[in-house]
């Protein structure tokens, strides 16, 4: 019989009478969390490109009667979505369904492979803010790690989306983040209006934001301050938990930056089925195809 082919032996409990339940097919699933690591887009080609191109710099001053100066456009880095298929599927003899008693088993199937299939979309979205420090498993543009302290300028120089020193998760280790955004430059060393969007962090983390964020005064401390992060509303789009996040010492901050993180969706996950005529097996089967990235780091700051 080949793998992965559910037959009367699988689970032979379910050609007799007299089972109360079975358990451990489907779970109960948190709701999506992916959506709040990426700007979602859909494609129709095998790969998506993203091509900088650095704007201009500052005026300089015109001395009367001479010529003004004349500035000029670079290409920059290309960061390249290349898509990825995903495929889960399962069989069922013939047999097992003709002598199969409890119809809950064979409904649960479909549940249980729709599970399986959006965790993971879950595993592959967090993948890289688990490997944010990392090149070992994706680097941005200009070839460094999603958060770094040297990003590269295609026209010189360098920036940083990390937080130097490191901290951890705290009101102050937020204001120098905000700080920091506030500071954002283009590639040509020009401010432009980048803020912070939301905080995203671990399950360890949880409720160490909240009371960091949702306290009317500052947390932790005797001052009567008010909390600033609250009060001026710093994180619109507040604080989201991700279960599928692996370090606990990590924390986010996504940014109002455009064309950052992105997800490409070329076909979204759905159940097919059909029947093997010479077996009369039945298949089922799931599929999907996208990809995720980052094209300007400075849509993230983070600390670790």
């Amino acid at each position: 019989m080949p793998a992965g082919v559910i037959t009367t032996g699988s689970h032979p409990k379910a050609i007799w009478p007299g089972v109360h339940d079975f358990w451990g097919q489907v779970y109960n699933a948190y709701e999506k969390e992916y959506p709040d690591l990426y700007d979602q887009e859909d494609s129709e080609k095998a790969y998506e490109d993203d091509v900088q191109i650095t704007g201009f710099g500052l005026a300089p001053i015109k001395p009367q009667g001479q010529a003004l100066t004349y500035d000029s456009e670079v290409q920059g880095p290309v960061s390249r979505y290349t898509h990825i298929a995903y495929a889960l599927g399962y069989i069922v003899t013939y047999e097992e369904k003709r002598f199969n008693l409890y119809e809950q088993i064979s409904m649960r199937r479909a549940k249980a492979n729709a599970f399986s299939m959006n965790q993971t979309i879950e595993n592959v979205a967090a993948f890289l803010y688990n490997n944010a420090f990392v090149t070992t498993y994706f680097t941005t543009g200009d070839g460094l790690a999603l958060i770094s302290t040297v990003h590269t300028n295609t026209t010189g120089g360098t920036y940083s989306n990390e937080l130097s020193p490191s901290a951890d998760l705290s009101e102050a280790g937020l204001e120098d983040v905000g700080i920091q955004v506030m500071a954002t430059e283009t590639d040509r060393g020009l401010i432009f209006a980048t803020m912070m969007q939301s905080l995203h962090v671990p399950r360890q983390e949880w409720f160490n934001a909240n009371r960091i964020l949702k306290s009317v005064l500052q947390s932790d401390t005797v001052s009567n301050n008010i909390n600033v992060l609250k009060a001026t509303n710093a994180l619109p789009k507040g604080i989201k938990l991700n279960h599928f996040f692996t370090n606990a010492s990590y924390w986010f901050v996504r940014t109002n930056c455009p064309n950052g993180m992105t997800m490409f969706w070329v076909e979204k996950p759905d159940l097919d089925q059909d029947n093997d005529f010479d077996t009369k097996n039945a298949k089922a089967s799931s599929y999907m195809m996208f990809s995720v990235g980052c094209t300007d780091p400075k849509s993230i700051f983070a600390s670790q």
